[in-house]
């Protein structure tokens, strides 16, 4: 009966790991605290443009304003996360970012894309921050 109860509820996971939803969650949480070690100033979190898409977390690099992806994985059986980056996801942040800028009106801000990839194996975690990822 246990295996129909798991069934039903839709969660299809190894015992010990997190949800799909429960690891995008973490991973941006220990992003979030590790830009803002190195004092970044976080302005907004997960800034979403309609069907256009959405970015992790917008913040202040001191006067730069920096647009992060975050990716977590549990493992590498999918490659690192931040080889899922490719190009027309690069595009997609690229379009959101635009977006960033007409709502709140800014112009003559310079931006960056970085990316964080976050591994959470068992009790272990890697971060790793690649600035200016993508132009």
């Amino acid at each position: 009966m246990e295996f129909e109860d798991n069934l039903d509820s839709g969660i299809s996971q190894k015992p010990g790991k997190l949800s799909r939803d429960e690891l995008a969650k973490r991973g941006e949480e220990l992003a979030c605290k590790h830009v803002a070690a190195l004092s970044y100033r976080i302005v907004k979190r997960n800034f979403r443009f309609g069907r256009v898409g959405e970015i992790d977390i917008v913040a202040y690099d001191g006067d730069c304003l920096v647009f992060i992806e975050v990716k977590a994985r549990q493992d590498h059986s999918h490659g690192a996360p931040e080889a899922s980056i490719d190009s027309r996801k690069q595009a997609q942040l690229k379009r959101v970012a635009k977006m960033y800028y007409y709502v709140n009106a800014l112009s003559n801000v310079t931006c960056r894309f970085d990316v964080i990839a976050v591994d959470i194996f068992g009790g272990n975690i890697d971060i790793r921050h690649h600035i200016n990822a993508f132009y």
